[in-house]
């Protein structure tokens, strides 16, 4: 199966990070193992929402140089049994090389169920580094036209990455908002501009926030733990309807 997904967006506050750590925590629930990589260097957040803060000693760019294995920069997360991170260097100078972040993905793989790895905003030298190693990718998008636009660039270079596997999830989905703000007809119009196939629609919930900024993933959920968990099921290949419809 193909298990290392990288997580990106267009551009920087569609939740992107969250969607990394709720799904993945998603995954752990329906019993995988799972390995969540901070490749966003410079801008590291996933030990903060994870409370893991405190825990980090070393972090990918230790491993490549030798200061650890690459098993010493792995953390397993205290609130999440089968839940494990690996946290980006805090120093922008350190970020990977894209072939050196896939020779450190692929010697980690095998010892998971699934990688996901949390790619920085946009189509720069972090994204390209983040999309290196991966099988396919998800898209976080919101339903308004620059995160849309963001989204069509991040899809054509994936594509140009050798990346086809591409999936959509629309983050932060309030029905009501969506409809006074008049950018789209209906769902299917934000779809068809951001010209990939929809796999999760999240519904708008301040909780998550709340509960991310606290470092409490998983400890406390929200009405969209239903969503992440049916793309969860979806990734490993089950067949179920989309959790939320808007």
């Amino acid at each position: 199966m193909d298990n290392v997904i990288v997580v990106a967006s267009g551009k920087g506050g569609t939740g992107k990070s969250t969607v990394c750590i709720c799904l993945s925590v998603a995954l752990v629930k329906q019993g995988k193992k799972v390995l969540l990589i901070d490749c966003d260097c410079g801008m590291r957040g996933l030990d903060i929402m994870l409370d893991m803060e405190q825990d980090i000693l070393f972090d990918a760019s230790d491993a490549v140089c030798g200061n650890c294995s690459f098993e010493e920069a792995v953390y397993k997360s205290k609130n999440n049994d089968n839940l494990y991170l690996m946290a980006a260097p805090f120093d922008t100078e350190n970020e990977l090389s894209p072939s050196v972040f896939k020779q450190l993905v692929n010697s980690l793989k095998d010892d998971y169920d699934f990688v996901i790895i949390d790619s920085p905003a946009g189509i720069g030298s972090g994204f390209v580094t983040a999309a290196a190693p991966a099988d396919r990718a998800l898209i976080v998008s919101n339903a308004e036209p620059t995160s849309v636009r963001g989204g069509v660039k991040v899809r054509k270079k994936l594509e140009a990455l050798g990346v086809s596997n591409i999936r959509l999830v629309l983050n932060r989905f309030d029905r009501k908002v969506f409809t006074q703000l008049g950018f789209y007809n209906d769902l299917d119009d934000v779809i068809d501009a951001t010209q990939t196939q929809l796999i999760a629609l999240v519904p708008f919930d301040i909780r998550i926030s709340v509960i991310m900024q606290r470092g409490a993933a998983g400890l406390n959920w929200s009405a969209a733990s239903s969503v992440f968990d049916c793309l969860a099921l979806r990734l490993s290949g089950e067949r179920v309807p989309l959790a939320f419809k808007g």
